[in-house]
């Protein structure tokens, strides 16, 4: 029996989880919230590095902003690919407007650019909107 880290999107605190128990809608031991709700995770300063560091899951990284037409197109493809790959996946978005020091230190030149983290590292990367098959399929021949 594997046990995983798994880092609550709502109160961020690292819950241990039984692998098998995964898919039973498993929620956080602290606030008691649902620890996947099929919606990607806003990322901030203040969190990234918990994220990307404590899950035992792979975390998908869009790098985005406001302003860019491309990064608004694949938002609803993003979404939609969130609810497909969790719990195996945590899907997550970063502002590169209001987080330019992380953005720099992952040396984004294009957005929207996904990035795969698994153990702190980075594993894939891929720039340009994807539709969310194509999301998908990408992450999933990735990890």
């Amino acid at each position: 029996m594997t046990t995983l880290h798994i880092v609550c999107p709502h109160c961020q605190t690292i819950n241990r989880i039984p692998g098998e128990r995964l898919s039973q809608h498993p929620r956080c031991g602290q606030c008691k919230k649902p620890l996947f709700t099929g919606h990607s995770l806003e990322l901030t300063d203040r969190n990234f590095q918990k994220h990307i560091t404590r899950n035992d899951i792979p975390v998908v990284v869009d790098f985005w902003a406001a302003w860019c037409g491309p990064c608004k197109m694949m938002s609803p493809a993003y979404a939609q690919a969130a609810v497909t790959l969790e719990p195996k996946v945590r899907l997550a978005k970063l502002n590169t407007e209001q987080e330019q020091s992380i953005a720099a230190q992952f040396n984004i030149r294009s957005i929207p650019t996904l990035i795969i983290f698994k153990s702190g590292h980075e594993i894939a990367r891929n720039s340009g909107a994807m539709s969310a098959q194509d999301i998908v399929r990408w992450v999933k021949n990735s990890i």
